[in-house]
């Protein structure tokens, strides 16, 4: 079985919508690296309802992505913000070589304050 890492992803989005035992076996073989044979031992069941438990979390977590895009918008936020950010630390580069302005200085030091917090 080849790992998906956007599994993991979106996991921490739509993890709640899984049964127990899916997120466990999920959590599991994504974030803590297990085998399907570890798995198995820690839940009990054999290797092969392990495998069938991950590929119906799997599936269950795209069609969420696919309907809801939670993932997708925060991905496009985070660039979002970071590129916000770059721009204002531009502009006060800019501003300093130029001719100086502490209304632009202030302005961009706050742009860049609120995008690091919303990025954080």
């Amino acid at each position: 079985m080849e790992k998906n890492l956007n599994v993991s992803i979106l996991l921490d989005f739509y993890g709640a919508m899984l049964t127990e035992k899916q997120r466990e076996a999920v959590e599991y073989y994504y974030n803590d690296d297990l085998s399907l044979s570890e798995i198995a031992d820690n839940q009990g069941i054999s290797r092969q309802g392990v495998r069938d438990a991950i590929k119906r979390a799997e599936a269950l977590l795209f069609e969420m992505e696919e309907c809801l895009g939670f993932a997708r918008r925060f991905r496009i936020l985070q660039e979002g913000l970071e590129q916000i950010e770059k721009n204002a630390r531009e502009i006060e580069e800019y501003n300093s070589r130029l001719s100086y302005s502490k209304e632009i200085h202030d302005r961009a030091a706050a742009i860049a304050g609120l995008a690091a917090r919303l990025n954080d």
